[in-house]
């Protein structure tokens, strides 16, 4: 239940706010970028599941950069641009993009069309992954997804409702990385908009509390399902997979 993480380059300040906003509050981590030097970096420091590139980038040509990245990663590449004519989209295609979205666009189509390239990009590692990892192990602690069992590192099994062990899976597919209320609400399906957001983040406060008391040393000090001042909540332990 790993929460895709996508990469927003455009060097217009509003548009890069307006769509890693919409990508968030659609269930994504948005991680915003302006430059072939951001994005670099973003992939040097994480997992990037797939980059919206946008082609007029100032100075910079997404094409060409897209064109870079190809000869040294994988991550799928949905190139954006106001430039629309077939020739314009076969140069987008010729160096390797995913998939060529012209603007202007509607947000709910350039939605559909992140989740067809990602569903293609995953489907052959997903059912992979689904078959070949049976064990998690963090801290100690082991997760049976096979047989939805998790134990402490005393050997004790500790039962976890529905909602909280969507909840471990979405932080074992995430380790050490900040996920606000927002993300976690979408990937368990608790959203909403305005007030229902509001009452959506406050049941992710309350589901992490029952879920700390079942896991944590000490509930009021928590060291593996920490929170993460001005963003949300961090499981900042190491998790190993295996065979069951």
């Amino acid at each position: 239940m790993a929460i895709p993480r996508l990469l927003v380059v455009d060097d217009d300040a509003e548009t890069r706010s307006m769509l890693t906003q919409f990508m968030r509050q659609n269930g994504f981590i948005a991680l915003p970028a302006q430059s072939e030097a951001d994005i670099n970096t973003q992939l040097e420091s994480g997992r990037v599941d797939l980059i919206l590139l946008d082609v007029m980038l100032g100075d910079e040509n997404g094409v060409e950069i897209c064109a870079r990245l190809r000869n040294e990663q994988d991550v799928p590449i949905i190139l954006v641009s106001a430039l629309s004519a077939d020739h314009q989209r076969m140069a987008g295609y010729a160096v390797g993009a995913d998939d060529y979205v012209a603007k202007p666009f509607n947000p709910q189509l350039l939605l559909a069309r992140v989740r067809a390239v990602l569903q293609r990009a995953q489907r052959s590692a997903s059912l992979s992954y689904r078959r070949t990892t049976g064990m998690f192990r963090f801290a100690g602690w082991t997760y049976d997804a096979k047989h939805d069992e998790v134990r402490s590192p005393e050997g004790f099994q500790v039962t976890l409702s529905r909602r909280e062990t969507g909840l471990l899976k979405v932080l074992l597919a995430n380790p050490h990385i900040p996920l606000t209320r927002d993300e976690i609400a979408a990937a368990l399906d608790v959203t909403g908009e305005g007030t229902a957001a509001e009452a959506a983040g406050r049941a992710i406060d309350v589901l992490v509390g029952r879920f700390r008391s079942k896991i944590e040393k000490n509930p009021k000090d928590p060291q593996m399902l920490r929170t993460e001042r001005g963003v949300g909540y961090v499981f900042s332990v190491d998790v190993e997979t295996g065979d069951s």
